[in-house]
């Protein structure tokens, strides 16, 4: 990477590690409501909310890591555990639902959309991992589920912070159907989306194996493979089910699974 480059990285890298990153409008006004709700107010109930929105779980997810004393060995991924670990009431105090995504980008209503839509997919792709390490018999499903979820989150954050770059880097994408994302990216912005999703995760410290089963790079383990997978077929699902990508993503979700290919589809809802 040149030197100018090396330098917006580094400068995207600090300004993101220290803004308060935004989350849903609904993510917190439904924490408000059962904050309210002194009865049910319990941690899972709390990280019920929370597990919906990869922003409001990654600032979480930092905070603790910020937090985490020398002597802490176990790392933790799963959000229920990050709760019990600070309490509930130091969660609401110091990792408050604020700002919110819809003020930061009031009048941007195409980011905005496409934020949401990216929040939605990455749900969806969350939904799917856990479904296969369910198949697979992977006892730890929160763990895959969380790094689907998280997998795009560096996407999200910029389409909050730089969402003029975003666009222009959708309509290149547009303009050029051939045109690779990260080729796309370093045109616009300097570096690739996945550079700066790395350079991130060492900066704020997450836990090594959240970082290693959200690197799309090491899919020769199965559990990478299952997120990799997952958040492969959420993004081309959502451009239809005619996307001509999906045929290779039934063949590689069968061989994941030993399944065939037409069974995969009945599994996933896709028409068959």
């Amino acid at each position: 990477m040149q030197h100018h480059q090396m330098r917006e990285l580094t400068t995207w890298v600090d300004f993101l590690s220290q803004v308060d990153i935004p989350v849903l409008k609904k993510t917190a006004r439904n924490l408000s409501a059962l904050r309210q709700d002194e009865k049910n107010l319990s941690a899972r109930g709390v990280a019920n909310i929370i597990r919906h929105d990869p922003m409001m779980t990654v600032k979480l997810l930092r905070h603790l890591q910020h937090k985490k004393r020398p002597s802490q060995e176990h790392e933790v991924i799963q959000v229920d555990q990050a709760l019990m670990m600070l309490g509930i009431d130091i969660f609401f105090e110091k990792v408050p639902a604020e700002p919110l995504v819809e003020t930061v980008l009031n009048g941007q209503t195409d980011a905005l959309s496409c934020l949401l839509r990216l929040t939605h997919r990455s749900n969806r792709a969350s939904d799917f991992a856990v479904d296969w390490a369910v198949h697979l018999s992977d006892l730890h499903l929160e763990e895959i589920r969380i790094a689907a979820l998280l997998f795009d989150i560096t996407e999200l954050l910029m389409w909050c912070f730089a969402p003029e770059d975003m666009l222009k880097i959708r309509a290149l994408q547009r303009q050029d159907k051939t045109l690779r994302s990260n080729i796309a990216q370093e045109q616009v912005l300097g570096f690739t989306l996945f550079c700066l999703q790395s350079a991130l995760a060492f900066k704020w410290s997450l836990p090594k194996l959240l970082i290693t089963l959200m690197d799309g790079e090491s899919t020769d383990q199965q559990r990478v493979r299952n997120v990799f997978l997952a958040v492969n077929l959420a993004h081309h699902s959502a451009n239809g089910w005619d996307d001509a990508a999906l045929p290779d993503d039934y063949i590689d979700i069968g061989n994941l699974l030993h399944m065939d290919p037409e069974e995969v589809k009945v599994m996933i809802g896709a028409p068959v």
